[in-house]
């Protein structure tokens, strides 16, 4: 990784997102607001969050592997 800080800085957009599409999807299954378990919500979307930046390790296609010359 030549490029960390643009690698991080995607990779952390890129858990953000899927940290509130995963809070979304999980609030979306209660029947009403006040049936939604804030916990399983806020713990399932901390888990999307890290597995989305165990997952960029692999690769980001928006960072590229070459340096500028």
């Amino acid at each position: 990784m030549k490029n960390w800080k643009e690698w991080l800085k995607a990779a952390t957009v890129r858990a953000i997102k899927t940290v509130a599409q995963t809070a979304v999807a999980t609030i979306g299954v209660s029947a009403m607001i006040t049936e939604v378990d804030w916990v399983v919500v806020a713990s399932t979307s901390a888990l999307a969050g890290v597995l989305s930046i165990l997952t960029s390790v692999a690769g980001l296609p928006e960072v590229s592997d070459e340096t500028d010359t």
